[in-house]
């Protein structure tokens, strides 16, 4: 999976922001200017140290030769396509390009191939969204996750005139995702920030569990009286933290008694609270076939079920001892086909991958209203899963 990079954009975020801060984390700078140059612009980036209100940050620069050309869509994508980035670094920064292209293109009401890139295609941007895509590998990140953003207030100075905070494009980079409120009179985030956003991060919310083994600190232009300006970068491994309790077992062997019994006892025990129960084929004394019963519980249904196990069954002692267990997030969850709604378990996985399982009742329910087999409900009903997005995890009870 990689490493895991946070973003803390209490300060916003723009280009030159987040290169500063995967070189301060780590990032080889003469691999970036080796990357850079192969982008054949004469560009080249130069990193300098300041202080943001006292602390220290790192200050990316783009050193380039005179540049006065507008370009469109196809004159970047041919300017990457022609550089020697891997495929991956080159899909994420046209991916960057384009995303903005159809900010742009929206905002103006014409179509990706008529846009002009103004600003956003000068060299500065071009070196800035390349050396982020070329940043995120050298440093192995595998998933990007960032606090939700600020904005700013007040009013920028564009090539379209001046512009209310955020400018239109960058409020369109921004619809649906999180953006946090702030009162500092400037563009906190640029639509090169915002689009990197848009375009590369997983996941919006808090520092997540992980084990820090970097922190960045991406310095902006501008000088802010009420905090620093700057962007901080958390590098590390992910840490998936397994909830943890203790449950009980309680067994019994049977011999002499119907499996008829057997299933009715069961059923009475899950009726009562029992997390699991289920029975293992053993064979006992003289050679005689027999059942083990085995039911999980939880520490204040043990004297309740061992009375059903009793009642149902013919067993004359019941061994019980405590169990510890991990639990993986889980969270109910329902999707929607074309049939209506069904119900499911949700869980995510030590990778943070989430599985869903569809319940068996509501899979049979459909199946048996539409005339179905029930593995095409099932399988449709993991479709639905697999298109939507899962929401973050609770925790629940289970086995």
């Amino acid at each position: 999976m990689g490493k895991v990079a946070y973003l803390d954009c209490s300060s916003g975020i723009s280009g030159d922001m987040m290169v500063a801060g995967l070189v301060d984390a780590g990032a080889s700078l003469e691999a970036l200017n080796e990357a850079i140059d192969s982008l054949g612009l004469g560009a080249r980036v130069v990193a300098a140290e300041v202080k943001k209100k006292g602390i220290r940050a790192l200050k990316i620069t783009v050193e380039h030769p005179p540049q006065s050309a507008h370009r469109h869509l196809h004159d970047i994508r041919a300017i990457i396509e022609g550089s020697r980035l891997t495929d991956r670094q080159k899909e994420r920064a046209l991916e960057i390009f384009i995303r903005l292209a159809q900010a742009e293109a929206k905002v103006h009401g014409t179509s990706l191939e008529e846009v002009h890139f103004h600003e956003l295609g000068a060299v500065d941007s071009i070196v800035d969204i390349c050396a982020v895509a070329v940043g995120l590998d050298l440093l192995e990140v595998g998933k990007l996750i960032a606090s939700p953003v600020p904005v700013g207030s007040g009013w920028v100075q564009t090539a379209h005139g001046r512009l209310p905070v955020p400018a239109p494009a960058t409020a369109e980079l921004l619809c649906g995702l999180p953006l946090a409120d702030s009162t500092v009179q400037a563009e906190l985030t640029t639509p090169t920030g915002a689009a990197i956003l848009a375009c590369l991060v997983q996941e919006f919310g808090p520092l997540p569990a992980m084990q820090v083994e970097r922190i960045g600190y991406g310095a902006g232009t501008r000088d802010l009286q009420e905090q620093p300006n700057m962007l901080r970068l958390f590098l590390g491994r992910p840490i998936h933290l397994l909830a943890a309790d203790t449950i009980w077992m309680l067994e019994t062997n049977l011999d002499d008694i119907s499996g008829q019994w057997i299933g009715y006892c069961a059923a009475r025990l899950l009726e009562a609270g029992a997390l699991d129960v289920y029975t293992t084929a053993i064979q006992m004394k003289k050679n005689r076939p027999a059942v083990k019963v085995s039911v999980l519980c939880r520490s204040e249904d043990v004297g309740r079920l061992e009375q059903i196990l009793f009642q149902e069954t013919t067993t004359l002692g019941i061994r019980r001892w405590p169990v510890s267990r991990h639990l993986l997030p889980r969270a109910t969850y329902t999707v929607q086909t074309v049939w209506g709604a069904i119900e499911g378990k949700l869980c995510w996985g030590p990778d943070g991958q989430a599985r869903f399982s569809p319940e068996f009742e509501a899979c049979q329910r459909v199946a048996a209203q539409q005339g179905l087999p029930l593995r095409t409900v099932y399988e449709a009903a993991q479709r639905a899963f697999d298109s939507a997005q899962a929401p973050p995890g609770s925790s629940e009870g289970g086995v």
